[in-house]
């Protein structure tokens, strides 16, 4: 079976890798986005498929719209393509040039979380299973008929880049089977009409911390936004990013009779700085100042000599 390979991140590499080791599949190019600068010298970075593309020796594409290399790739001829995190839409005109389809590797178990973040909208939601699954794409959003569906627990604690990647490890021989399935003339299922459900991708407003809302809330919005964006709030009118956060029973401060405010820091030990929340408290363990890495919170605290009392939140300034 001859095939195209359309992704672009890191987590598409174990799908490359799997889909190069099988002896009944020949990757005869890969198409990934352009080179993007990065850093402050805004050297061009090729993405990380393109380097397991060259270290594999394939042909690498990288088109800004697929439709720039549609004659290229009509000529090929490919009897089926893979698709893992490609990051650009496909139109018809490309779609029809895939032989028998274009299997993607989703990161959820559609139709929940359909979209570019299924996996932080998973954290986020609380879900307790979640999985992989590949389907034939369509010119819909995640719409297209699955082939295969595997689910897997969602670990407690878990954060959205180890859950990641961990899915794509597990997809990987998935997506192997799947192409197989499709190429021998198994035809996939349609998706079930209900219980869909979408995950667009996340921006930076989108994780900002509303310390009002109820602590094991704000832990799962933490962590699901671990590696990137970062979860935030402010503090001494500063951006704080807060990537490790776990609920505590209750929050409060000997020295006050009433129940605090939220935001108030009401602990400060060796476990992390305890905030008070909208319902019980959140404790800080992983933080990351403005323009100075991430460090455990106690590390934070003791510099910046953080007292009981003070507030964290308010008006979010530039980042």
């Amino acid at each position: 079976m001859r095939i195209a390979f359309l992704g672009t991140p890191d987590v598409a590499v174990p799908s490359l890798d799997a889909l190069v080791a099988a002896d009944d599949i020949e990757v005869v190019v890969v198409l990934c986005n352009p080179d993007r600068p990065r850093g402050r010298s805004r050297t061009p970075v090729p993405p990380p498929v393109k380097v397991a593309a060259e270290q594999h020796g394939i042909e690498v594409w990288q088109p800004r719209r697929p439709r720039e290399v549609l004659e290229e790739f009509r000529a090929l001829a490919v009897d089926a393509c893979a698709v893992v995190a490609y990051g650009a839409l496909l139109p018809p005109d490309v779609l029809a040039a895939g032989g028998a389809g274009f299997v993607n590797l989703h990161f959820s178990l559609l139709p929940r979380w359909r979209g570019a973040a299924p996996v932080q909208h998973a954290l986020r939601a609380g879900d307790e299973v979640t999985g992989v699954t590949t389907f034939v794409l369509d010119e819909g959003m995640d719409t297209g008929p699955v082939l295969r569906r595997v689910e897997v627990p969602v670990e407690p604690g878990e954060r959205a880049g180890d859950l990641l990647a961990r899915l794509a490890e597990l997809g990987a021989p998935v997506l192997v089977e799947s192409l197989r399935a499709l190429h021998a003339g198994e035809q996939p299922v349609p998706q079930p009409a209900e219980g869909a459900t979408l995950a667009p991708k996340i921006h930076p407003e989108d994780v900002q911390l509303d310390l009002s809302r109820p602590a094991e809330e704000l832990s799962r919005l933490v962590r699901s936004a671990d590696p990137a964006p970062g979860a935030h709030t402010t503090f001494r009118d500063a951006r704080l990013k807060v990537f490790g956060a776990v609920p505590v029973a209750a929050a409060s401060s000997p020295e006050q009779d009433t129940a605090p405010a939220a935001g108030t820091v009401v602990a400060v030990d060796r476990e992390g700085i305890v905030v008070a929340c909208g319902s019980g408290g959140l404790r800080l363990t992983e933080v990351q100042p403005a323009g100075k890495p991430r460090m455990a919170a106690t590390a934070f605290a003791n510099g910046a000599r953080i007292e009981v009392g003070e507030l964290l939140g308010g008006a979010d300034p530039e980042p």
